[in-house]
This record gives structure tokens, sequence and C-alpha cells, in this order.
């Protein structure tokens, strides 16, 4: 169980029950507090070194979410979902919420639970037909709900009156408390994966690939529809070799049915100059990811794979799914 070093919370958090109980349960464990204006602006933390980074990852920040704006989205859901955290408290090295967030990319969990889930069932029985809705785009609601319970409460209160789907990606395998609830196969999980060098090097703090595997069959097993984010795809030097290991142990670990009818998203990494930044100065042991030779610009600050090795590494993983998951959809490659 994650216990934060310090808590920062909106006054107005003690409104709402989640807010209340939290807040009273990190009193009786003696966690420092400090009342803050706004979830969005902590100028303390805006203003630490990038060296502090990993001491900021150990913070709990609890807020009210403000912004519920649906984003259409045409790749595994039909819309992203503002939900009920932002953040993370894993130190992933390539992380995307960092070049939001910067140095601040750490655990928001926002208490007005119930406004968000009557706006995502609402909104999900007014559609003509079933749409998908993308809940975990922010942050990572298996990790989340260790602290709250609050993906336990949304797929059973979605289950009960949503229409459509809920879908949410995860990398932690804490998942034995979704395994009986009534999901009403509404909800699709899909467990983010990585060659466990990988996972060890970069995805710091993160479950191990056989552990993630482990909570695969188990999903399935309890009626989950899930998918497979092969994420993010770094091409390190012997990037074919390691990607061709964890397919290879995909297919050996991965129960029959569950490599049936699974489906697969494949992501290349992006990096930026402030993940550099803060990398270089919290992890100066860690793996370089930046490669001036393998990359271009992609936006402001931001860098992608070049064109001729992004295709190249395309072929080889659609190549090696096809011979190893042959009648598996591979839904998109970005």
């Amino acid at each position: 169980m994650f216990i934060p070093q310090k808590i920062f919370f909106e006054q107005n958090v003690l409104q709402y029950p989640l807010g209340k109980k939290l807040i009273e349960r990190y009193k009786k464990m003696n966690i420092p507090m400090q009342i803050i204006d706004s979830h969005n602006n902590i100028e303390e933390l805006r203003n630490r070194e990038n060296v502090d980074f990993p001491k900021m990852k150990q913070y709990l920040i609890l807020g009210i979410r403000k912004t519920h704006k649906y984003v259409p989205n045409h790749k595994v859901s039909d819309y992203l979902v503002p939900y009920t955290s932002s953040g993370c408290i894993a130190m992933c090295l390539y992380c995307y919420l960092v070049c939001h967030y910067n140095k601040c990319a750490y655990l928001r969990i926002f208490v007005n639970k119930e406004q968000m889930i009557k706006k995502l069932i609402d909104t999900s029985n007014k559609q003509e037909k079933e749409l998908t809705f993308e809940i975990g785009s922010n942050s990572d609601l298996v990790l989340e709900n260790t602290i709250t319970g609050n993906l336990q409460w949304t797929i059973e209160e979605f289950g009960k009156y949503g229409k459509g789907y809920i879908t949410f990606p995860t990398k932690f395998d804490m998942v034995d408390c979704l395994l009986n609830l009534k999901h009403n196969c509404k909800t699709i999980i899909r467990m983010s994966v990585n060659p466990e060098e990988i996972i060890r090097k970069v995805e710091l703090g993160t479950s191990t690939l056989l552990n993630r595997i482990d909570a695969i069959n188990k999903l399935y097993k309890a009626g989950y529809k899930i998918g497979i984010l092969i994420a993010p795809v770094i091409m390190v030097e012997n990037w074919k070799e390691l990607y061709l290991e964890l397919i290879q142990i995909l297919n050996e670990k991965l129960d029959e049915d569950v490599k049936k009818n699974i489906f697969f998203e494949v992501i290349f990494m992006t990096y930026s100059y402030v993940h550099t930044k803060i990398n270089e100065e919290a992890f100066p042991n860690a793996i370089k990811l930046y490669n001036k030779e393998n990359m271009t610009g992609r936006g402001k600050g931001k860098y992608m794979y070049k064109k001729n090795l992004r295709d190249e590494g395309e072929i080889y993983l659609r190549t090696i799914l096809k011979k190893y998951f042959p009648n598996n959809e591979i839904i998109y490659v970005v």
C-alpha cells in the first residue's frame, strides 16, 4: 500500500465522502498535511528542482476535478474521459504525463467521483449506439484503486447503469479485488507490457512482466474483455531480440483461451526535452532514451523515431505478432 510522505489538499475536499475518508485515514497515520488553493498550482512544488522528482512522486494531492470535457478518440475508445485521478507514483522514464505536468506529474486524486460517474453514465445512455469511454488516459486506475477503491465502484456502477463500455490501461497486477465484481461485460481492461529488461530499467515502480501476464489470465477468467498494449516500443540497441522474447513469453504464459480472444495495440515511444532534463538530474545513472541518430523532432521539444526506423519497427512487430498470434487483431500501430 502506498504511504504518502505528505498530503496536499484543497479545503473543499472535506465536503465529499471520499475526501473526508482519505483525510481521516492519513491523519490517523500522522502524515503531514498542507492546505492548498488549487491542485493545479502548488507553487512550492513547481519551484522544486528536477532532482526532487522522485521525492515529489511520494506526495499525494487531493482536489476536486473541474474539467469534465470529453475528447473524441478513434483508437480503442470513442472518447477520452477526465476521471478520478491524474499522474502516478511510478516513475517511467518516458511518461507522457511529464510532457503536460513537467516534474509535477505526481498523483492527484479527485474526490468528486459521484459527479464524474453520473456524467459518464448519462452520456453513455444518450448515445444511439454503444460507445467505449477511456477513463484511464491520465493515470493508472489499478494503482489509484489501491488507495481509493474507485475502480471497483466505477466498474460495478457502470455495469449496472451504463451503456456501452469503459476501458483503461494498466501496468500493475493488483487486480484480485476486481475479479468478483458484477461488471456485466462492460469493462475492457488493457494490460501494458514491455520486455522485462525495459520494465526493470525504464518503467520504475511498476509490476513485473510475469505478474502482469498472471493478472491478464485472472481478469480473462473473471469475464473481462482483455487487450494487450505493447507500449511504448523503445528501440534500444537490442530491441528486436527483446521484443521477440516478449512476444514468445506472452505466447508461452498466456492461457489458451486468453490467446484466442485478446487484441493488440502497439505504440512507439515519443520523448521530449523535458524528459531529458528531469531524467539527467533525477536519475543520472539511468538508461539514456534520447538517441540523436535515431530520432527526429515532433513538435516543440518532442522527439519520435525517424520514419525509416519506425516503419521497419512496425513491419518487424507485425511479422512476429502474426507468427505467434495469427488470429488476433492488431487494432493500431502508432
